[in-house]
C-alpha cells in the first residue's frame, strides 16, 4: 500500500520534497501530502457557464412590510363591544353613493360615530360566541332562520348555474350569471323578513347585500366585501330587526351557513382573491371567521393554538371551530408546507393562549381592513395621470370606505 501511495512519516517530515514543493498530482486526504491518484477536474467557474442562482428564502418572513405599521397595531387599545342604537322614524331611507373625495373622508369615516359603532357590533358579535361550538342550542328568531332559507337558496343556485368550460383557471364566467339573478332578486329577498313599515329600506339594504358576495366584473372575492356582509348585518340592527339575543346565531347559524357559501362559490367559480397581501395577509379570501373561531376556543381546556397542526384535531372539530375551519379549507386549497403559504397563521399558533389571538386579531382587522388604504395608494403609483382623490372615489373595493362612506345612507347615517 505504501509502494503505490506514500508514507505519511515521510510526508510529516519538515525538510522533506513533498513538504516543500507544490502538488503536482493527486494529494491524501489525511495529511495533504502528493498520491499517484490523478487531481479531480476543476470546475468551471460560475460565469463560465452561467450566473448564480439569485437567492430565494425557503419562506417569506410574517411580519407587515412596514414594521411601523406593526408596532402601531401592537400598540393600540384593543376594540370593545358597543350597543347598536335603533334608528328611529320617521325614516328617509337613501340610494346608497359614492362619498370618498379626498383622504380626508377616510379619517372622519375612523373618527366617526358609525365608523366606531360598526367596529363595536363586530367585536359583540365575536364575544356572544364566546366558549360556544357550533352545534351548540342558541336563541333562533324568525328573522334568524329567514336568513339562513335565503342563503341556502343562493347555495341551490349554484348547482342551477354550472360553471362554464372554458381555458381560463380563474374566474369562470357562470359567476356573473349567479350574480346577475343575486341582484335581480335581492329585493324580492329582503321581503321574506322585512316588516311592511321597513320595505322601503331595501334601496340601503340590497346594495350591501348584493356586495358581499363579490364582484361581477372582476370575478373575485375578499375581506372587502365580506364587510360588506357584516355591514348588512349591522344595517339590520340599526334597523332593530335583529337584536343582541340574536347575536349568538347571527355567528354560529348565519355566517356559518354564509361561509359555507362563499367558499363553494370559490370553488365552483374559481373566484379570485381580491386584493390579496399573499403571504403577508392572513387568508386570501376572509378574515372575520378567524375572529370569531378564536373567540370560541378562548379558554378551552385541552386545545391551544398549536394546536391547528394536529391532523386529528382539524378533522375531528373543524365542524364544530370556525378557526379550525378556516384552518382545514386553506390546508384543502393550498399544497405545500403551512407555513411557507400561511406564514402568519402559522406565527399566530405559537401564541400562547385564544385570548391573546382573538385580541390581537381584532386590532389587526381594525387597522388592516377596515382602515387600510395602502392598496389604493400603490394603484395610484402604477396608474400614470390617475389622482389619489380620483382612486379613492372610484376604487374602494378592498377596504371599509367602501361599505361606510362610498355607500353610506340613512341607516348609518342616522344617530
Amino acid at each position: 500500500m505504501e509502494e503505490s501511495h506514500h508514507r505519511h512519516q515521510d510526508c510529516n517530515t519538515p525538510n522533506s520534497a513533498g513538504a516543500q514543493s507544490p502538488p503536482t498530482t493527486g494529494t491524501c486526504c489525511k495529511c495533504g501530502g502528493p498520491t499517484t491518484f490523478a487531481p479531480p477536474p476543476v470546475s468551471p467557474a460560475f460565469s463560465e457557464i452561467s450566473p448564480p442562482p439569485t437567492y430565494r428564502p425557503i419562506r417569506a418572513p410574517a411580519i407587515p412590510p412596514d414594521p411601523h405599521s406593526q408596532r402601531a397595531i401592537i400598540l393600540s387599545p384593543v376594540p370593545q363591544a358597543q350597543h347598536v342604537p335603533v334608528a328611529s322614524p320617521p325614516y328617509q331611507f337613501q340610494i346608497p353613493i359614492k362619498r370618498i373625495q379626498s383622504p380626508d373622508d377616510i379619517r372622519r369615516l375612523q373618527g366617526s360615530e358609525s365608523g366606531q359603532n360598526f367596529v363595536g357590533f363586530v367585536v359583540a358579535l365575536s364575544e356572544s360566541i364566546r366558549g360556544r361550538k357550533i352545534s351548540d342550542p342558541c336563541h333562533q328568531s324568525e328573522t334568524i332562520n329567514t336568513i339562513v332559507s335565503i342563503l341556502e337558496t343562493l347555495t341551490q343556485w349554484i348547482e342551477e348555474i354550472p360553471p362554464a368550460q372554458q381555458a381560463a383557471r380563474y374566474g369562470n364566467i357562470a359567476y356573473r350569471t349567479w350574480h346577475e339573478r343575486l341582484v335581480n332578486s335581492g329585493e324580492s329577498l329582503m321581503f321574506q323578513f322585512l316588516p311592511k313599515d321597513l320595505q322601503p329600506a331595501t334601496v340601503e339594504l340590497v346594495p350591501y347585500f348584493s356586495d358581499s358576495f363579490g364582484n361581477s366584473s372582476r370575478i373575485d372575492y375578499g375581506t372587502g366585501h365580506e364587510t360588506n356582509f357584516a355591514a348588512w348585518l349591522y344595517c339590520l340592527a340599526r334597523l332593530g330587526v335583529i337584536r343582541e339575543e340574536d347575536y349568538p346565531a347571527i355567528v354560529s347559524r348565519v355566517f356559518v351557513r354564509y361561509l359555507d357559501l362563499m367558499r363553494k362559490l370559490q370553488l365552483v367559480y374559481c373566484l379570485e382573491p381580491a386584493g390579496s397581501h399573499g403571504v403577508w395577509g392572513l387568508d386570501d379570501y376572509h378574515f372575520l371567521p378567524f375572529i370569531f373561531g378564536s373567540s370560541q376556543l378562548v379558554d378551552h381546556k385541552y386545545m391551544k393554538p398549536k394546536s391547528i397542526h394536529n391532523r386529528d384535531i382539524l378533522d375531528n372539530f373543524s365542524n364544530e371551530y370556525l378557526y379550525l375551519a378556516g384552518i382545514s379549507f386553506i390546508m384543502k386549497v393550498k399544497k405545500g408546507h403551512f407555513a411557507e403559504h400561511s406564514p402568519m397563521l402559522d406565527d399566530i399558533s405559537g401564541v400562547p393562549n385564544w385570548k391573546k389571538v382573538n385580541s390581537g386579531l381584532l386590532k389587526m382587522y381594525k387597522a388592516e381592513v377596515l382602515e387600510k388604504n395602502g392598496d389604493l395608494e400603490l394603484w395610484a403609483k402604477q396608474v400614470a395621470g390617475v389622482s389619489h382623490e380620483t382612486l379613492y372615489a372610484c376604487c374602494c373595493a378592498l377596504s371599509f370606505m367602501e361599505v361606510l362612506v362610498c355607500k353610506s345612507g340613512f341607516i348609518l347615517s342616522s344617530k
